[in-house]
């Protein structure tokens, strides 16, 4: 189609390959970049400090929008994420996943959301946006509500923007279409991570999710980071060389 062009920037969450990372950081994001990734997305650092991730990045040439984070609000743990964020060069601080403890009824729900709220201001004052990253129990209905509709609803949506994993956003029966069109603005990054028939993940472009309809909504939904991922990958480099092989040649 007229005026189509390739789907970038492409980067990966850098969990995918999270045992190579454990033998060595700096090579690990080296041959990521040598696949042709731009950004990365960290989980952990693996025993480095801010400091050196920042260099590590600066020699290799990624960029690393966002890390993930565990959902902690006391004052002095929150205010270390920040300044370690800002250290790194990050610009978002995402919630991988929140304990039971966080969404066992609506009403948790709800106090989740505030409490969110609240740490998105925290990371606005220190120059950060927050997200939320969500599995697959977002989508469950209590009470006749889906909860991850009631966490949208509740929380800020400039203070806690959506991470949107689009593998399990589909494997818990949620659409991701109808969630850019309820929240438009308000997913700034995706999990781009393909689901078999089976419901098993699968390298990007192997699977049946329709990439091409998805990425149709990038505008509408404010896509700007598109973060390959596989939980369980059969060779991890391999998984993320055919993924971007993919969705290099993605016109979107």
């Amino acid at each position: 189609p007229g005026g189509a062009i390739p789907l970038q920037p492409l980067g990966i969450q850098l969990y995918t390959v999270r045992s190579e990372m454990e033998n060595g950081v700096e090579p690990t994001l080296e041959r990521v970049a040598a696949i042709g990734y731009q950004e990365v997305e960290f989980a952990g650092y693996f025993g480095h400090s801010p400091t050196e991730i920042r260099a590590m990045l600066a020699r290799t040439g990624l960029r690393s929008p966002a890390t993930h984070i565990q959902p902690t609000f006391e004052t002095d743990a929150w205010a270390r994420i920040l300044d370690d964020a800002n250290e790194t060069g990050h610009e978002y601080v995402v919630v991988a996943s929140i304990p039971r403890s966080m969404r066992t009824d609506l009403d948790a729900w709800r106090r989740t959301a505030e409490a969110m709220t609240g740490a998105g201001e925290r990371a606005r004052a220190a120059g950060l946006q927050y997200a939320y990253h969500n599995h697959d129990f977002e989508f469950v209905e209590m009470d006749g509500r889906v909860a991850f509709d009631v966490f949208c609803e509740e929380s800020d949506p400039d203070l806690v923007k959506i991470e949107l994993d689009l593998y399990w956003i589909i494997h818990g029966g949620g659409d991701p279409v109808a969630f850019f069109n309820r929240w438009p603005g308000r997913v700034p990054l995706v999990h781009v991570k393909d689901r078999t028939p089976a419901g098993d993940m699968a390298d990007v472009g192997a699977g049946v999710i329709d990439w091409a309809g998805l990425f149709q909504h990038i505008d509408h939904a404010g896509m700007k980071h598109f973060l390959v991922e596989h939980d369980r990958p059969n060779g991890a480099f391999r998984s993320i060389e055919a993924s971007y092989r993919y969705l290099s040649s993605l016109e979107v």
